[in-house]
């Protein structure tokens, strides 16, 4: 026999599998109505008495709309029984994300996505949130006041957080998950999605989200989770279809994806390969040929491609397949062994993305700083967002052996203690550094000012240990001439004299964020200065300030044309006058939020979109 048929016997087995696959997901719907079918006429044995929970703690959560110091718009509103429901409308007890729409990956601040995202990975945002008892998963019930949807996948984990010993192992299991989908009605629901059942008891449930389809955002009001304290026993032959049917679930196939991130070191083992002494036709490839197509694999397919010959195996072990490695997608997966066995092929990394991943002793300190050790050489961007497992030495060794990071994101990261950022101030190339909701400290934040000057996008949005944001822009204005983005969302106490210095310093700004900053008066002419002196403005944010008058507007018309983002909810001295200037100026607009402005009504709204089609025109209501 020819010593190419082994190699194109391996391929075929490939090939089939991949096409099983497929006719698994195309009739997986089929298969699920089947076995739910057979599984709600078969009694459960014993009868449990069902248990109704709401949610007891918010644990922990990526970003909101709201403040750290008050209830407004925040996630911590998930937990108890509902404030709103069953009314519809914008509520401030509401629970809300900080981002909707696809607004946040059109302005100057927006980052590259990552290569080899998995295509089925949605999720933008998450929300922990715990419940008092521990229960076999029924239903899940999310009540949704405005502008319903934006949830894409529910999770429930086996470590009890009220637990006082620490498990051996933490599992996610996913219930239920889902593309986003437009719901055309903003008005409130009670989202209760097809749940799979679970093998062990849980009173931890994640919520993740996307809305970049929402048209505003999402406001939550509450979790109700519904549960069993036994585990149900079906009959006999409900066991044995529904043992059948669990190769053929595509969310065991996500499951499995995962499981083979727990194991990367028998997935790249060489032992199954020794036998084959030749490649097939692989051999007669351009090596860079092969690259290319397997850059387009995500890492898991690496980890099964590798198991069909030595050359395969060679080329998904070489570095130049993780130059960008995300691992956000897997977070649930991510620890220790994961991290050890990628070492040998991320020499040459320049994007990592560890977002999530680590938390719950998953990752050590010791195992991040490991691999940052071996790995972080050539590091340009290291995306780090809700990295609970970070510590102070962690930063530490991100300055030491990150020499040519570029970008920080640190979002959310609000475990770290403030003495630790002092650190990032040794990292004199950072051009982008993500802040958001840390406890960085007034004295730590301008050393890295100080240090940084090459600082382009620099994110403070709920920073509320900084004192005097004045002093912070006027280090900005002196040190980062270079800087185009700022996000100071929530900043408590800039005035005037810091946004003059701010503006003279940083004129090359085409994004500022100074929304719900309420030391900021118009009266000042802190607003028209802005329109003055940063012509390049393309997003201007200056929510809830209710000072902002028609002369603001005005100056911004005549100073700002590549305006293509304007947020001034909230305003009572705007007029329609006013906006029609800036619609007619601002070429360019494409957002223009004008909710709870009230000389702004629907028949405004109406006229101007009909005028200006192109420009998305908000006016949010309550009820």
């Amino acid at each position: 026999m020819s010593p190419v048929f082994p190699m194109l016997t391996v391929l075929s087995m490939f090939y089939y599998i991949c096409l099983r696959r497929r006719a698994r997901t195309a009739t997986r719907g089929e298969m699920m109505n089947s076995r739910r079918a057979i599984e709600s006429n078969s009694r459960a044995l014993p009868i449990n008495v069902e248990v109704v929970q709401y949610a007891k703690e918010v644990l922990d959560f990526s970003s909101h709309y709201g403040s750290e110091n008050s209830m407004s718009y925040t996630m911590w509103n998930l937990a108890g029984i509902p404030n709103v429901y069953p009314s519809s409308g914008d509520f401030t007890q509401t629970a809300v994300f900080r981002t909707y729409g696809t607004w946040w990956n059109q302005c100057p601040s927006a980052q590259l996505p990552f290569k080899r995202t998995p295509p089925n990975f949605y999720s933008q945002d998450y929300v922990e949130l715990a419940f008092e008892e521990p229960v076999y998963p029924t239903a899940v019930h999310v009540l949704e006041t405005y502008h319903p949807g934006a949830v894409i996948r529910i999770l429930a984990c086996s470590a009890n957080p009220y637990s006082q010993n620490t498990p051996a192992e933490v599992r996610w299991e996913i219930l239920w998950s889902e593309a986003p989908t437009k719901v055309n009605s903003p008005q409130a629901r009670q989202f209760t999605p097809s749940i799979k059942q679970i093998d062990f008891p849980t009173n931890l449930i994640r919520l993740e989200v996307n809305s970049s389809l929402q048209d505003y955002y999402a406001e939550l009001d509450a979790v109700v989770l519904h549960g069993v304290k036994e585990r149900p026993v079906l009959s006999l032959k409900t066991l044995m279809i529904h043992m059948n049917d669990l190769d053929e679930d595509d969310d065991d196939d996500e499951e499995k994806n995962d499981c083979e991130m727990d194991s990367l070191n028998k997935q790249f083992s060489v032992s199954a390969l020794r036998e084959w002494t030749t490649n097939g036709y692989f051999d007669k490839l351009p090596y860079e040929l092969i690259q290319l197509i397997l850059s387009h694999l995500t890492v898991p397919d690496l980890c099964r491609l590798a198991q069909t010959c030595k050359l395969l195996y060679q080329h998904c072990c070489d570095p130049l397949q993780y130059i960008h490695l995300s691992l956000q997608p897997y977070w649930a997966r991510i620890n220790d062994t994961s991290l050890e066995y990628l070492l040998s092929r991320c020499t040459l990394v320049q994007w990592l993305n560890l977002s999530w991943t680590g938390n719950r002793g998953a990752i050590s300190v010791s195992g991040f700083s490991r691999f940052l050790k071996v790995c972080g050489s050539e590091l340009v961007r290291l995306e780090l967002a809700c990295g609970h497992f970070l510590n102070e030495t962690c930063l530490e060794v991100i300055a030491e052996m990150c020499p040519n990071l570029q970008e920080l994101n640190l979002s959310s990261c609000d475990k770290l203690p403030p003495q630790a950022f002092i650190h990032i101030a040794k990292v004199c190339s950072l051009k982008r550094l993500i802040l958001y909701r840390t406890k960085v400290e007034q004295t730590a934040l301008l050393s890295i000012l100080n240090f940084c000057s090459e600082l382009q996008h620099l994110s403070l949005g709920s920073c509320v240990m900084i004192e005097d944001y004045d002093l912070i822009a006027s280090m900005m204005g002196a040190k980062c001439k270079k800087l185009r983005t700022l996000d100071l969302w929530r900043c408590k106490n800039i005035t005037e004299n810091g946004i003059a210095e701010l503006a003279s310093g940083c004129q090359l700004l085409e994004e500022l964020d100074l929304g719900w900053c309420p030391t900021l008066q118009s009266s000042t002419g802190c607003f028209t200065n802005l329109a003055h002196k940063l012509p390049n403005l393309q997003k201007l944010f200056l929510t809830a300030n209710r000072s902002v008058c028609d002369t603001d507007i005005e100056e911004l018309a005549a100073n700002c044309t590549h305006l293509r983002q304007l947020d001034i909810l909230g305003t009572r001295m705007v007029s329609p006058a006013s906006l029609r200037k800036l619609l007619e100026s601002c070429k360019d607009l494409s957002l223009l939020d004008v909710s709870f402005c009230s000389q702004i009504d629907n028949r405004v709204v109406l006229e101007l979109n009909a005028s200006f089609p192109n420009v998305f025109i908000k006016k949010s209501f309550t009820q």
